[in-house]
């Protein structure tokens, strides 16, 4: 079962928290959430799992950031989030995918418990200018059904920005 947009509402500040939340971004049945004005950018041209990969900040002007196509920037939502007993998901809008701007390469899947600001996977098809502000995704809830353990991990739980790739982190355990 997915939430409606109402019910989205009714349960603001309760299982479910957006900050900021501005009635009109919410929609029949998810809430836009818009882009802040911070990305960042590995630096290497290899990237390697094990290794904590190094990126440079960069930052939106009032007039937009044209993005290269062929290039990974990771962004994030303007909104923190917080969800208590609903599975959050992330998906583009139609109207940001038809311009071949894609917001979340893999990682839409929330879990439950989840608390902190969405990294996106921003990747292009061709140079775009992009804003910061736009309304670039939306969330969604899931009902879950049974019990379950909230999402307590390390990594990534009550980030205060964009977060780039902590795989290395697993590696570690292995050791």
């Amino acid at each position: 079962m997915i939430l409606s947009g109402k019910e989205i509402k009714k349960r603001l500040g309760k299982e479910i928290h957006i900050e900021p939340f501005e009635e009109q971004q919410l929609n029949p049945n998810s809430y836009n959430l818009r882009l802040h004005n911070e990305l960042l950018v590995y630096e290497n041209d290899i990237l390697d799992m094990k290794q904590e990969n190094k990126a440079k900040q960069m930052v939106i002007p009032p007039e937009g950031l044209v993005l290269e196509p062929n290039r990974l920037y990771l962004g994030r939502t303007l909104e923190y989030t917080k969800t208590d007993g609903y599975v959050p998901m992330l998906e583009g809008r139609s109207s940001i995918g038809r311009l071949g701007l894609f917001v979340h390469v893999t990682a839409g899947f929330g879990d439950v418990g989840f608390s902190g600001y969405w990294t996106l996977e921003i990747f292009c098809i061709q140079p775009i200018r992009v804003y910061a502000g736009v309304e670039i995704c939306q969330i969604y809830y899931h009902a879950i059904e049974g019990a379950y353990e909230r999402y307590a991990s390390g990594k990534y739980q009550n980030n205060a920005g964009i977060q780039p790739s902590l795989l290395f982190k697993d590696f570690d355990k292995e050791r």
